[in-house]
């Protein structure tokens, strides 16, 4: 009698075994064979026809209670951020906070699901969702993700961050809505000091929201240094908070844009405090026009992973939760463009992507978690240069979604000869 499993994927091709078409077994959850020939039969049986067969796409950074308002604030900030210098950054973030005077739980719950939809048509199951939490969204967003977070468990990860976006001590009582957020169950601190008057603030900023991550045990996320200016500091800040507070391993970057701007000495003392505090980087080239120096963090082994950012929002008027897409866009805007620099890229929407955001095993190996994506391409150059949409998509060793793709030609009288 043949021994049955879950799922078994025939004739795929692997970043492991580039050279080999090989079968994956999946049983409760896992991957249990990977192998030339697997001799168990699925319950679900799938022919990767010998595509590539990956780690399911890891969104490391998306404002999840703004998707698809961009129509409804404007143009008027984007014109501001985007500005070549990113000088207005500070007013357009400003701006953008108008969207909040509008939220409301059961419409942002909406628009999350529908973002959430497309990410797992594209292969994406696992998301670090950032939820305003201030004096201004109040608990709307959080409500609306925790929701969405519980409706969708059995098929994408979702951490919720909250997150103070208009600052925490020039908004006062924002800091109380982190506190209640957490109660209520949100997953991860949030911060962004860089937005802070003065430095002063900056550091009271991070001071108070470590204070409450230490009391529930969370760990720390916060944008840092998000405009033109080479005197923001606040990605040092957090660093050294992390180091001091003991939280290595415990803190992830996002943006850090004015890094771009840094002179030498000073970006070199600041790789070696990433470094020493084990912080991840997440950048998102495609939303701005200055974005942190990614291969030189690469190159001096600080972990870097890509996010969406955004998806038709006030920062951004486009996005589909695709991460293939994001990586494309990278690799264009930082001229990450040979074999090598391809590989990296898909490491920083896969497996990086899975560290910054602490997810343990996160790789196709036997015993690992069964988060796999079926692609249309042989290889990663093919999977950047097309950015089909998977043929299948498996969370959590089942199958979750499965994309059909057909194309008919059709021979038009007096066209073709």
């Amino acid at each position: 009698m043949v021994e049955k499993c879950d799922i078994v994927i025939r004739r795929a091709r692997t970043r492991i075994f580039p050279d080999k078409i090989v079968d994956i077994s999946i049983d409760g959850g896992k991957i249990t064979e990977v192998g030339e020939r697997v001799a168990k039969k699925g319950e679900v049986e799938i022919d990767a026809a010998e595509g590539l067969v990956t780690e399911s796409f890891v969104n490391a950074q998306l404002h999840m209670c703004k998707v698809y308002t961009f129509l409804t604030i404007g143009e008027e900030m984007i014109k501001l951020y985007h500005s070549p210098s990113m000088g207005e950054s500070m007013t357009a973030h400003e701006l953008a906070a108008r969207i909040k005077d509008k939220y409301q739980e059961s419409w942002i719950f909406e628009n999350v699901k529908k973002a959430i939809m497309q990410g797992l048509k594209h292969g994406v199951t696992h998301i670090r969702a950032f939820v305003d939490t201030d004096t201004k969204a109040k608990l709307e967003g959080i409500k609306a993700l925790l929701k969405a977070r519980e409706e969708f468990r059995d098929v994408v990860n979702i951490q919720v961050v909250a997150f103070p976006q208009d600052g925490v001590i020039r908004d006062p009582g924002a800091e109380e809505y982190i506190r209640k957020a957490v109660g209520m169950g949100a997953d991860i601190v949030g911060g962004i000091p860089w937005l802070e008057y003065t430095d002063e603030d900056a550091k009271a900023h991070i001071d108070k929201m470590f204070e409450i991550a230490k009391e529930h045990d969370k760990d720390v996320v916060m944008l840092t240094d998000d405009a033109g200016d080479p005197g923001l500091k606040t990605t040092d800040l957090l660093a050294v908070k992390a180091i001091r507070e003991g939280w290595i391993g415990r803190v992830a970057v996002c943006h850090a844009r004015a890094m771009a701007l840094y002179p030498e000495p000073y970006f070199r003392k600041l790789v070696a405090l990433l470094k020493k505090a084990q912080a991840g980087v997440v950048s998102n080239p495609h939303t701005a026009p200055l974005h942190a120096r990614v291969k030189d963090l690469l190159r001096a082994g600080v972990i870097v992973a890509l996010g969406q950012d955004d998806i038709a929002d006030a920062y951004y008027p486009y996005g589909r939760n695709h991460m293939l897409e994001v990586a494309f866009l990278a690799s264009h805007l930082m001229w990450m463009t040979t074999l090598k620099d391809m590989d990296a890229l898909y490491d920083m929407i896969t497996v990086n992507a899975a560290r910054v955001l602490r997810i343990p095993n996160y790789e196709l190996r036997v015993g690992c978690a069964a988060d796999l994506v079926v692609l249309k391409a042989k290889n990663v150059y093919e999977a950047l240069m097309y950015q089909n949409i998977p043929t299948h998509v498996i969370s959590r060793g089942k199958l979750v979604a499965e994309n059909k793709f057909e194309t008919k030609y059709c021979k038009m009288s007096g066209m073709f000869t």
